[in-house]
């Protein structure tokens, strides 16, 4: 019985084999000390384990799944969606925007026409819709789109004769007339602002704009903002400017 289990040890681990390395086994060897008497007083030692094929597909699918968000990414930011529309020259002076781009989605959330801005204001509006649009009607009841009433546009503040070139010339504004629910539902600015549910939620909406844009208009503002938000990211000396 000694005989065989040295006979067994030989085959193997090898004439030169070694408690403290690693060993490589064929297939006949373990095959003959599986049928053998003397294949109870052998170490058992454990399979050698095969490489992680799962692990390698999955980091395949997370490398393949950002190189597809990455794709109509816009401003170095994958959850801006849109297109890069270059240098914009105005037909007035003072109109124009640098380094335009055309948006179209931001953060899942899709804008109701292809919109021109600069990357600072599609940057801002990324973080009006983060921090309280997306889940103002409820979590389980998202905004899936804003309502886009005018964004870029070569022209005065509220199209007076005379008056200063609005931001809408820069490149720098966005007028948001309503907000599209998953259910289907569109509350709008105008009739939302009538109702004292609504009135509540548009509010709250309308007071996260704060900080991110430096000018935010709506309803009480004056008359010619009675059916959207204004948002600009012009910036002035005393911090944001809301009515």
């Amino acid at each position: 019985m000694i005989r065989a289990g040295a006979v067994l040890a030989f085959l193997i681990f090898g004439a030169s084999a070694s408690a403290d390395s690693p060993q490589m086994y064929s297939t006949e060897a373990l095959e003959f000390a599986a049928l053998s008497p003397a294949a109870a007083a052998l170490p058992q030692l454990p399979p050698v384990p095969l490489p992680h094929a799962r692990g390698q597909g999955l980091e395949t699918e997370v490398l393949f799944g950002r190189r597809k968000r990455r794709k109509g990414a816009v401003c170095g930011d994958i959850d801006i969606k849109g297109d890069e529309a270059g240098d914009i020259a105005g037909t007035l002076p003072g109109c124009g925007a640098k380094d335009a781009v055309r948006v179209r989605e931001i953060s899942g959330v899709r804008l109701s026409q292809s919109s021109l801005m600069t990357c600072s204001t599609a940057r801002a509006l990324k973080t009006w819709i983060n921090r309280e649009v997306e889940t103002a009607f409820g979590r389980r009841n998202k905004v899936v789109s804003l309502r886009v009433a005018a964004h870029y546009a070569c022209r005065t503040r509220n199209n007076r004769p005379g008056a200063k070139i609005s931001e809408h010339g820069r490149g720098k504004a966005i007028d948001i007339s309503g907000f599209t629910l998953e259910s289907g539902e569109t509350i709008t600015v105008l009739e939302g602002w009538k109702q004292r549910k609504t009135r509540r939620k548009l509010k709250k909406i309308w007071k996260a704009a704060c900080g991110p844009f430096g000018t935010v208009l709506g309803p009480e503002a004056d008359r010619y903002h009675r059916d959207h938000f204004h948002l600009d990211t012009a910036r002035h000396r005393g911090g944001s400017y809301c009515r």
